[in-house]
């Protein structure tokens, strides 16, 4: 054998062992990584660990989730002066006043006679005019006092489907919006249809008043029809009379006295003070929009009613036409369930046009009144 074949069998030899510890020296540092062997870092940032990089990253902290918005508060209602103190067990409506200053009273039968004047015609002359008979006597409703307890401040969302004389048919939404506190209250009713793509607006009406032991007491109530003016009814308490700006007509105001507003909410009311008063008929006096009438319901009775809350239990109360004051017919229907709330209400006018306004939804904006 060469000698010069030694040495480089030799460097070869050295150079494949110096390959495999190296190979060995990378897997050891591999795997004494996984063992949490601390890696350098950048200056002033904690050391690392290979096993720290290769786990699992922590998940994401949860998002902070923000506090529940405070309760909306109902705004206060205007302050009323508070309603007189009248001492009647029933009330009794007559014809309507004559508008102007009221006449002077008759002089008792039994007052002295006095001497005419000078310039009187002579007696024979009075004689001879022929006395004028009298007229009927006044017409008077006695109407029953209730116990009453007025529902809590609420919305109501109605579905309102009409039907006129000729067969068109209509579909439209209503809303009853009730506010009131311990002394008074404030309220809008509000109907329209929809006309293709556009909600129409036919009716709304507004009413505020006093809360007293007769239920609501109106003050003002207006009412804007599409296509005629606004008009308003005026309940003036203290002058014990109600007078509208359509007309010259006023009428005896007493205790009970309602506008058309707020009849339904007022017929909830009875209902809420003492369910026995359902029966019989109803009485109450209406303001309108131009004169006044006492409107009269019957109790029909219990009836379940579907509706799109669901099928409800109801007490259904009707007003008939009345022949010298209103021919249309106006049914309500109150739900026990919901505070004897109106849940649905019907007018069907003697031109055969009927409107039905169901409801939908009720919020209770303030259910601890």
């Amino acid at each position: 054998m060469s000698p010069a074949f030694l040495p480089q069998r030799r460097r070869a030899l050295m150079l494949g062992t110096l390959i495999v510890l190296l190979h060995w020296l990378v897997l050891s540092l591999l795997t004494a990584g996984t063992r949490g062997i601390a890696l350098p870092g950048r200056e002033g940032e904690p050391l690392l660990s290979v096993a720290q990089l290769l786990s699992t990253p922590p998940p994401p902290e949860p998002e902070p989730v923000p506090p529940p918005a405070p309760p909306m508060v109902q705004p206060p209602l205007p302050t009323l002066p508070a309603l007189p103190q009248i001492a009647v067990v029933e009330d009794a409506v007559g014809e309507p006043l004559p508008p102007g200053p009221p006449a002077q009273p008759a002089a008792p039968p039994d007052a002295p006679v006095l001497p005419a004047p000078a310039s009187a015609p002579p007696a024979t002359a009075a004689a001879a005019a022929p006395e004028s008979e009298p007229g009927p006597p006044p017409i008077v409703h006695t109407i029953r006092r209730y116990t009453v307890d007025v529902p809590p401040p609420a919305e109501l969302t109605y579905d309102v489907a009409r039907v006129d004389a000729d067969g068109t048919t209509w579909s439209g939404q209503a809303l009853l919006s009730f506010m009131r506190d311990a002394q008074s209250y404030r309220m809008r009713f509000e109907a329209g249809i929809k006309i293709v793509f556009a909600r129409v607006n036919l009716v709304a009406l507004t009413s505020e008043g006093h809360l007293g032991n007769t239920g609501l007491a109106p003050v003002k109530m207006t009412e804007k029809r599409r296509g005629r003016a606004l008009t308003a009814t005026h309940f003036d308490w203290p002058g014990n009379k109600v007078s509208f700006s359509a007309s010259e007509n006023q009428y005896a105001l007493l205790p009970g006295a309602q506008d058309k507003a707020t009849v339904p909410l007022q017929l909830a009311a009875i209902a809420r003070g003492d369910r026995a008063q359902l029966s019989g008929d109803i009485d109450m006096f209406v303001g309108e929009d131009r004169w006044g009438s006492v409107y009269t319901f019957n109790v029909v009775g219990p009836e379940e009613i579907d509706t799109p809350m669901g099928r409800l239990q109801t007490v259904r109360v009707a007003r008939p036409p009345k022949q010298g004051s209103y021919k249309s017919r106006l049914d309500i229907w109150l739900a026990p369930a919901h505070g004897w709330l109106p849940v649905q209400i019907r007018s069907s006018e003697a031109n055969g046009a009927v409107t039905t306004q169901t409801a939908k939804h009720i919020a209770m904006t303030q259910p601890g009144l």
